[in-house]
């Protein structure tokens, strides 16, 4: 006989255990264990069967792996947490009762905890966490643009702004930004760093404000993880580009909103190695290393003479004598061109960049008052361009606007005259060109620098495009374009084919008169290819009651293969249907609609477009 199964003893009743049951057993409040599945990368699970997983009952409740659950019971940081709450008990006790001494020394031994182990779990290499790194970025990014309150302390946000300026000052170092879009929600970068995509966005530079309906807790949890993250990263990144990390920070500077100019990157300053010393002065005499290797023989020969043997009797030594050996290079034997030397980092550097990282590096820039100077200051910098900015817009430019260098000015104003200009200020101006913030952009989009007269000042933008819809499906006003020009042309060609059939001779026409099937398209169903069918067999003068009974067959004929297509691929849908779980057939269901809905779309809209084509054509000029 088997044994048997108690109810709620095993199976899913067993792999699972709800949030109530998770915080009984680890003995912790709701919101400790809230921040120890943040930490820790745990989330509900979703059973199969939420009735079996809850032991029959069917309220709704959140489900946890019971592993996971006893994986956190051993946590490091849980322990902490229970002496926190130790320590504050203690503490509010001492404060309640005036023992002021002891809420000193209390506070001095605060327990306070490490992540740093838990990024290691997280991450076990460093591409691991470099892949991971978008959304620590864009909430590094977020809480530096705000406020500071109860909730936010400030050094929270000073600790998040230099975090920010440690990614540029490194993007703008390597030459790592490949992509830039300006959104509604903010500015989205993408830059390539040890060959990983990461992607981040950083909002504008507007007062910013903290909804009530945030759970900030939540928020600052996930934060403080990814401050220890970036922290480990930016270290590696620093070290391996030979770069002093932190940065020194410039005090002057960053009182004076200097902004990514109050850091300085600093090299690391290798120590040559110190001359090897073969000399040695012992108690007044000169001690050669040659002298000390056999001072060292004689006491391992001494002590390795065997039991009966005297030890004054002398004893050959079978080992040469050595000599003042030197390091001779000798060279190779094999071919040096087949030969080829692993990679390092060092070496990658040393390749020769892509064009389009030294793309601003002939030109010189200027920053107008009423552009954002740190979006343009990045971009600019990170392309090998130099920029320079008014004294409004903070310190640190290392040159004036009267600057002769100056090849761009980058201004959001509208045009206007200047009755009061001299010669000189006129024959500067026209010798610098005046482009729209857009054009820094779409430049750097686009790997090469466009012309600057369709951005130039006051003039209405092109489209800014998104980088980042690289699918078929995306919007694209410049290929939607391109597409109607060439329907316009074919149907200039075809009324043109037309017209040369329609002023040939009568003699000619039964000659060219071709059959029907071949005028008809494959596409009855059509009612583009219907037209154009209709018009070339009137052409060819076929009578309209033949090409209307050709035209209903080949429809029949269309029907039928749509038909049998159609069943056939319900028959195998619905074989692939039996195969799949509850779970996946809805999924599955929803992407299908999905897919009918944008492409009924994108067929309404091209009936629209050919609807206008066809009207445009047949208005009169």
């Amino acid at each position: 006989m088997g044994r048997l199964r108690q109810k709620g003893k095993a199976g899913a009743a067993k792999a699972y255990v709800t949030r109530s049951q998770a915080i009984k057993k680890l003995q912790c409040s709701l919101a400790d264990f809230r921040r120890l599945c943040i930490l820790k990368g745990i989330f509900p699970r979703d059973p199969k069967n939420k009735k079996r997983a809850n032991k029959g009952s069917s309220a709704p409740t959140t489900f946890y792996y019971a592993k996971d659950i006893a994986y956190i019971a051993h946590e490091p940081v849980l322990k902490k947490l229970r002496e926190h709450k130790a320590f504050a008990k203690k503490l509010s006790r001492a404060l309640g009762r005036g023992e002021w001494s002891s809420a000193k020394s209390l506070e001095e031994n605060k327990p306070v905890y490490r992540l740093d182990h838990i990024i290691k779990e997280r991450y076990p290499t460093f591409i691991d966490a470099v892949r991971d790194i978008d959304d620590a970025l864009c909430i590094i990014f977020l809480f530096a643009s705000l406020p500071s309150n109860a909730r936010v302390p400030p050094a929270l946000i000073e600790n998040c702004a230099r975090l920010a300026a440690e990614w540029q000052l490194y993007i703008m170092h390597s030459r790592s930004l490949r992509k830039v879009f300006f959104s509604i929600k903010g500015v989205y970068y993408q830059a390539d760093v040890m060959d990983q995509i990461v992607t981040w966005l950083v909002p504008y530079q507007f007062t910013q404000n903290i909804p009530s309906d945030v759970d900030i807790r939540v928020m600052l949890t996930f934060l403080e993880l990814y401050q220890t993250l970036l922290g480990f990263v930016f270290f590696k990144l620093y070290t391996d580009a030979g770069l002093v990390y932190p940065p020194p920070l410039d005090e002057k500077k960053d009182e004076g909103a200097a902004g990514v100019g109050a850091f300085s990157l600093q090299e690391v300053q290798k120590s040559a190695p110190g001359p090897l010393v073969k000399n040695l002065d012992v108690n007044g005499r000169t001690v050669s290393s040659r002298e000390v290797r056999q001072t060292i023989k004689s006491i391992a020969a001494s002590v390795a003479v065997p039991a009966g043997v005297d030890a004054s009797t002398p004893t050959v030594d079978s080992v040469p004598e050595d000599v003042n050996e030197e390091f001779i290079p000798h060279p190779s034997r094999t071919d040096e061109q087949e030969a080829t030397d692993l990679p390092t980092l060092h070496t990658l550097s040393t390749l020769p960049r892509p064009i389009s990282a030294d793309l601003f590096a002939p030109y010189t820039f200027w920053i107008s008052r009423e552009t954002s100077r740190g979006i343009f200051e990045f971009l600019i910098r990170s392309f090998g361009g130099r920029i320079g900015w008014p004294a409004s817009s903070g310190s640190g430019s290392p040159f004036d606007e009267d600057d002769d260098s100056i090849t761009h000015v980058i201004i959001d104003r509208p045009l206007v005259e200047r009755p009061g200009e001299t010669s000189e200020q006129r024959e500067r101006r026209l010798r610098r060109k005046y482009v729209q913030p857009q054009w820094v952009a779409d430049c750097i989009n686009a790997g090469k620098i466009l012309l600057e007269e369709p951005y130039a000042q006051g003039k209405p933008l092109p489209p800014h495009l998104s980088p980042f819809a690289d699918h078929a499906e995306a919007y694209n006003p410049v290929a939607q374009a391109t597409v109607e020009d060439v329907d316009m042309a074919e149907v200039d060609n075809d009324q043109e084919s037309e017209d040369d059939e329609l002023q040939g001779s009568d003699d000619d026409i039964p000659k060219q008169k071709p059959p029907t099937s071949q005028i008809v398209l494959e596409d009855a169903e059509d009612p583009a290819a219907l037209r154009a069918a209709e018009l070339a067999a009137e052409a060819a003068g076929v009578d309209y009651g033949t090409f209307e009974k050709d035209v209903s067959r080949l429809q029949k004929k269309a029907t039928k293969k749509t038909m049998a297509r159609a069943d056939e691929r319900d028959t195998e849908e619905s074989m692939n249907k039996m195969l799949m779980s509850n779970k996946q057939r809805k999924l599955y269901e929803k992407m299908k609609y999905g897919e009918k809905k944008r492409a009924s779309e994108v067929r309404d809209m091209g009936n629209f477009v050919l609807t206008l084509m066809v009207i445009n054509v047949c208005l009169p000029a």
